[in-house]
């Protein structure tokens, strides 16, 4: 690959891997909309249910939105904590020994 720095095309790659893993915020998005909409359209047939409706909206909502908080918590490892960055310095240091 020629005069490539290691640790810049890590940080590189990391901040396109951060990118590619806040895409998977658009699932829990789109879920939860169409959630909602589901749910509104329940409670608009049958208000007397409306707690119960409301309710298992809403824990589903959350399941939903924990893919979401998961790919930022990647993305925030990748971009700030960056473990390869470590693994690339090691390598280097024991090519030089």
């Amino acid at each position: 690959m020629g005069n490539i720095d290691g640790g810049a095309f890590i940080l590189g790659m990391s901040a396109l891997g951060a990118g590619i893993a806040m895409i998977a915020g658009l699932g829990p998005g789109i879920g939860q909309g169409f959630a909602a909409g589901k749910g509104t359209e329940a409670v608009g047939r049958q208000p007397a249910a409306q707690g119960d409706i409301t309710r298992t909206m809403l824990v589903g909502q959350a399941v939903a939105e924990t893919t979401g908080i998961y790919s930022l918590f990647i993305a925030i490892i990748l971009v700030f904590a960056n473990p390869l960055i470590g693994k690339y310095i090691q390598f280097l240091e024991q090519i030089a020994k």
